[in-house]
């Protein structure tokens, strides 16, 4: 977004004091973060820096609340410890926000207890406790897992306790995969040169999560290519823009730092933007689906023209083809169905043999 002195949001004009010239720096006075930025203000070359500067900001270190008021011992020390832990520390900012708001959620209700306390006989009742919602308890369970881990390493426990608590299976199929049939409603409803219709381009043509796309701006496109650097992984990743895709974003407006921006014209936020394409959806009369499901209709139109995994990853970013067989598992059963019983019809004829009766003169006896 452009501010009154024609910079980035962020950014001012500052005088230096040695040669009399002016420079660029980006200060973010929530965090205390500042560096200089170089080159002429919104080139490709300054908005790079430009996003390396908001990337250090989000990084630095946050103050940990309450640290100074805990009980040594207990659970609140824990996690207080935890978070300044270079386990915690060196995670993405995605992940460390979803940990900290499971373990806030616990931390207010047992904080006060020892840690002692915490047995495989509690564990196996706080996961009990929360039937009515599995995946929930199972979130908990995995991030207590961690938690308990640093609990050994600073010999507060022996063994960490939820070492053989049995979680609950998922026997959903996770987030809607998008059909055709979806994506061609959604777009007569919002088509390509609107907001909505740009984010859902952007989704499909991608295969990249929300907090991925919004952050997608003119300073990440060289050519024909878009690079990315998953934030919930770190892969980096230079994905062919679709022609359609690139179609739209020659047409879109250069003055702001990312694609898709609110209707004040900031950037989304991750949570922000999921809840607006949310509506979007309900607006086209698809209340079941969503903005990750694009992700996974992406992943499945690629398994059904025949990519391999291997391909297939090189544009969602899957590290592994146990990570990606979730988002494959909804391609086209029909059609895969079809071609092998093709073949096996094609290897039954190859394989027929024609049969000689036998004399009936072998079959008499004598």
């Amino acid at each position: 977004m452009r501010t009154r002195s024609g910079l980035p949001k962020g950014c001012c004009w500052n005088m230096d004091r040695e040669n009399g010239k002016r420079r660029v720096r980006f200060r973010d006075r929530r965090t205390g973060f500042s560096m200089y930025l170089y080159g002429t203000p919104w080139s490709d070359e300054f908005m790079r820096q430009y996003a390396a500067a908001q990337e250090g900001s989000k990084a630095k270190s946050v103050t940990i609340v309450g640290a100074k008021r805990t009980v040594a011992g207990t659970i609140n020390a824990l996690i207080v410890s935890y978070y300044a832990s270079p386990g915690f520390r060196d995670l993405k900012a995605s992940t460390q926000a979803n940990r900290r708001g499971i373990l806030e959620r616990f931390r207010s209700e047992y904080g006060d207890l020892p840690v002692k306390g915490l047995t495989r006989g509690v564990l196996e009742k706080l996961m009990g406790d929360r039937s009515n919602t599995p995946m929930a308890a199972n979130n908990l369970m995995k991030v207590l897992r961690y938690l308990l881990d640093h609990a050994v390493a600073l010999n507060m426990m022996s063994a960490n306790p939820t070492v053989g608590v049995k979680r609950y299976r998922n026997k959903g199929t996770g987030w809607h995969t998008w059909s055709d049939e979806e994506v061609a409603k959604f777009q007569a409803r919002h088509p390509s040169d609107t907001r909505p219709g740009l984010a859902l381009a952007l989704l499909l043509c991608t295969g990249q999560r929300r907090s991925d796309v919004v952050r997608m701006g003119r300073q990440h496109v060289t050519g024909d290519l878009i690079a990315v650097r998953q934030e919930k992984t770190g892969t980096p990743l230079m994905i062919p823009l679709h022609p359609a895709l690139m179609h739209a974003l020659n047409a879109l407006p250069k003055n702001n730092l990312t694609f898709l921006v609110t209707e004040r014209g900031a950037p989304f936020t991750s949570a922000g933007f999921g809840n607006w394409f949310r509506e979007r959806c309900d607006e086209a009369g698809l209340p079941h689906c969503s903005a990750h499901g694009l992700r996974k209709a992406a992943a499945t139109r690629l398994a059904n023209i025949g990519c391999t995994n291997e391909q297939i990853k090189a544009i969602t970013g899957h590290r592994s083809d146990a990570s990606l067989a979730p988002y494959t598992r909804s391609a086209d059963q029909v059609r895969l169905a079809r071609q092998a019983m093709a073949r096996l019809v094609e290897t039954n004829n190859e394989r027929k043999v024609v049969q000689h009766p036998i004399p009936l003169d072998q079959n008499r006896r004598k």
